[in-house]
Order: structure tokens, then sequence, then C-alpha cells
């Protein structure tokens, strides 16, 4: 069939009008509706929280006991103990040459001996006198000084006896001795060794006691009560202790306080190391929802509802404590409210959604959604 001029040129505006009203062009396939996201949905609500603030800290001796020997220049004979090793209250750990601390002590001991028998000689010739002057043999003043001489011999005899114990004391500083019950945690010298009164040889962890010590900003130390159980998991166990004591102001400058937690049965723990704890507080009440509902985009933690129409809207939330794959809403939410919990993360703010029964598995959203 002829098509004049004037009809070519109409028959063109019409296809071009066509395109223009976003119709499809001759030969395309018209474009398929979006699919909507199912998912589920589940309420905000009441559920018991176990309170608890996590930190971490090292484990340190309780009472660490720098040991070291009161005498100067001798050189060590024996040595005793090594790191690691538990020893008794008065138990030898270390010897020092004692040769010429025993000289002294002999020489100390016979000062006192030699005190001893001047002494029982000023008695004896005092009670002789004694009836001599009854019987008008020798004078008054003549008792008087014999009274005097034995005063004098007593007064010898007693120095004597504080040098023999200043020499005895001497000697016994030779002998290191376990002040008390623990665990050998440092060794400082060797055997042979010339050592200077007052430096540190040995380490004494007191009765092997350990604490686990953290330090908490103010906001959280003022959580922390005396007696609270402390958890800390360490190489597939968990060691519990008990807020010992808790620091009663912070630091000026960092705004942290002390939490000091005994640990009566440290197991496996070894001082210097370094653990996170979980320390209990009380348990209460508080709105939940389910830790797949609450979503974190742009450092925020947001959730969202559905309305009526199964349109889904983000909402702004603040979250506190996680537990059992529930999640603490503080604030942004009322109880009751219904939040999307399978899907959540595959949607945008405006998405419409289906609802479906919870335990069904959400559809993936269609490609450069938000």
């Amino acid at each position: 069939m002829r098509i004049g001029r004037r009809g070519g040129w109409l028959w063109a505006g019409w296809v071009l009008a066509l395109s223009a009203c976003g119709g499809p062009a001759p030969g395309e396939a018209p474009e398929a509706a979006p699919s909507t996201l199912a998912v589920t949905l589940a309420p905000a609500q009441q559920r018991p929280l176990q309170r608890s603030v996590v930190v971490a800290g090292p484990v340190s001796a309780f009472e660490e006991m720098q040991l070291g020997v009161e005498v100067s220049g001798v050189r060590v004979t024996a040595l005793n103990v090594d790191v690691g090793q538990r020893v008794h209250r008065g138990q030898v750990l270390m010897e020092l040459d004692h040769r010429t601390l025993d000289s002294e002590l002999q020489q100390a001991k016979a000062s006192l001996a030699e005190a001893d028998a001047s002494v029982a000689l000023a008695r004896a010739n005092l009670t002789r006198s004694e009836q001599l002057a009854q019987a008008k043999y020798i004078s008054a003043a003549q008792l008087d000084e014999l009274r005097a001489q034995q005063a004098q011999r007593e007064a010898q005899r007693n120095t004597a006896r504080a040098a023999r114990d200043a020499a005895q004391l001497r000697r016994d500083f030779a002998e290191l001795r376990a002040p008390a019950d623990g665990i050998i945690s440092r060794r400082i010298v060797q055997p042979g060794q010339v050592v200077a009164a007052g430096t540190e040889l040995l380490r004494l962890i007191r009765d092997g006691r350990l604490e686990w010590r953290a330090e908490l900003p103010e906001h959280q130390l003022a959580r922390v009560e005396p007696g609270a159980t402390v958890q800390l998991p360490y190489q597939g166990q968990v060691v519990s202790g008990r807020i010992r004591a808790v620091s009663p102001g912070v630091d000026s400058q960092t705004r942290t306080g002390t939490v000091f937690a005994d640990l009566p049965d440290p197991g496996p723990l070894k001082p210097g190391t370094y653990l996170e704890g979980r320390i209990l507080g009380q348990a209460d009440n508080a709105l939940m929802v389910p830790s797949a509902a609450v979503v974190q985009r742009d450092g925020h933690s947001y959730v969202f509802t559905v309305d009526d129409k199964r349109i889904a809207h983000r909402q702004r939330v603040q979250t506190g404590a996680t537990e059992r794959g529930h999640t603490e809403i503080v604030e942004g939410l009322r109880q009751g409210e219904q939040v999307v919990e399978q899907g959540a993360g595959f949607l945008g703010d405006g998405d419409r959604v289906r609802v479906v029964e919870a335990g069904s598995k959400p559809q993936a959203a269609k490609a450069g959604r938000p």
C-alpha cells in the first residue's frame, strides 16, 4: 500500500508520542514490576536481663614480698628454691657464708660465760662479807664496796648477754627464711654471688594469692559494688572471682577508678595474664528485641517498623546490653511495638514488604537497595 508524504509524517509523530508517554518501544518487552521482600516481625517486650560490665585487666599478686638480707659483703653458699616453687613459713630459702659470723658468736658466748663467772664470784664474796659484818669483823664501808662490785659484775654480764644476742642475730641473718607461706615468683641471685644489705634477691607471692584488677570509667565504676561476681574466661574454662574492693575515687586526669577482685581458685592463671572479665550486677527487666532486628548504619543503631500499608520505616534507637540473642533498647521504642526481625538487614526506609510467619527465610532484595 502506498503511503503519501503527509501520511508518513503522521505515522512518525504517532510513534514519538507513544515513546514520550513511557510506553514500550516497538519490539521491546515491558519492565517487570518490583518485587517485595518477605520479612518476619517480633515484638519489643520486657525480658529478664543480667546486668554486667565487661572490662579487661591484668592478673596480679595480691601481695608480692621483696626478700633480701641484712648483712653486706657476704657470699651466697646455698640457694634452696627456684621460681614457681611453693614454700612454707620459716623455710630456709638461701644461706650465706657464716664462718665469720660463727666465730663472732662463739666469742660473744665466751664473754658471756666469763661475765657469769664474775657475777657468781661477786655474789659469794658479798654473802661471806655480810656474815663477817654481823660479827663486826669488817666495816660497813667494805661491805658497801663489795655490794657495788657485785652490781658492776652484773652490769658487765648484761652487756655480754646483749653482745651475744647481737652476734646470734647476725648469724641468723645468714639464713634467709620465708616470712610466710607462698610461691617464689622471682629470683635475682645466684650461688656464689656477694650480696649487699637491702638488695632484692627473691620475690614471694604471699599465700599464692592472686587478684584481678581493672580500670573502669566513672559511669561504670558507680555500678560495681564489693561482693559482685567476676567471670574470667581463659583457655576454655571460666575462673570465678569476687570484687574485694572498689577505689573510693577516680583519677582526675583519666576519670577512671580501679576494682580489685579476689581469685580464691585461680587455676591456670598466672600473674601478668591480661584478661577480659565480666562483672555481674543485679538482674532486672529490660525492653528487648531480637538482636537480628537491630541494624547498624552510619554509626547508629536502627530498627524497622511496618505500618498498615506494609511500608517499612527506619527508626533510630539507642541500644544497651546484649544477652542470649536479644538486645536491650534504651530509647526509641515502646513496649509491644513490632519490629522486623528476619530481613531487616536488606531493608531501606520506605520499602514495601510482605509479612510472613516466623521461621520463613527472607527473600533477597533487588540490586541497588541501600
